[in-house]
This record gives C-alpha cells, sequence and structure tokens, in this order.
C-alpha cells in the first residue's frame, strides 16, 4: 500500500485520496471501521472483516450444515417444551 499525506479539514474530517480508496475497495456510502493500534490509526472496509467472520465461520461449519435451519429447529424445540 502506499503512503500518503493528507490533510485533517475541518470538523476533524479525513479525506482518503482516490488511490487508496480503489485499492482498498471503499466507495461512497461505505462504512470503514477505524482503530488505534500502536499509536497508528488504521482504517479497513467494514466488508473486510465481515468477509473474515465468514471465512472463519465456514471453517468451523461444515458446508452442507445450515446454522439458520438449526437456529428455527431450536427455537421449534423451545416453543413446544414450554
Amino acid at each position: 500500500m502506499t503512503s500518503r499525506a493528507v490533510k485533517i479539514v475541518d470538523g476533524g474530517t479525513l479525506v482518503i485520496p482516490a488511490i487508496l480508496r480503489r485499492e482498498l475497495g471503499i466507495t461512497v456510502g461505505d462504512t470503514v471501521l477505524v482503530e488505534i493500534v500502536d499509536g497508528e490509526l488504521r482504517v479497513r472496509p467494514r466488508k473486510m472483516d465481515l468477509k473474515n467472520a465468514r471465512r472463519i465461520l465456514r471453517q468451523l461449519v461444515p458446508q452442507d450444515v445450515s446454522l439458520v435451519d438449526e437456529l428455527i429447529a431450536d427455537r421449534r424445540a423451545e416453543s413446544a417444551r414450554d
């Protein structure tokens, strides 16, 4: 990733240059996550975290298992017990 010098403008707004937005796949209206790590401000697209979460779930849940179906079955079983 390329480093760029940017300025903070009125209201504390940080303008991310187009070249960096393109590299991260960020478009107008996207949500980004901002954090401070070891004294650095880090910005990443939220969709990157969602993609990583899905990848982790796929490693833990077999491909032929539907967590939605299991949740619905659990709720129905709870309801039947009540």
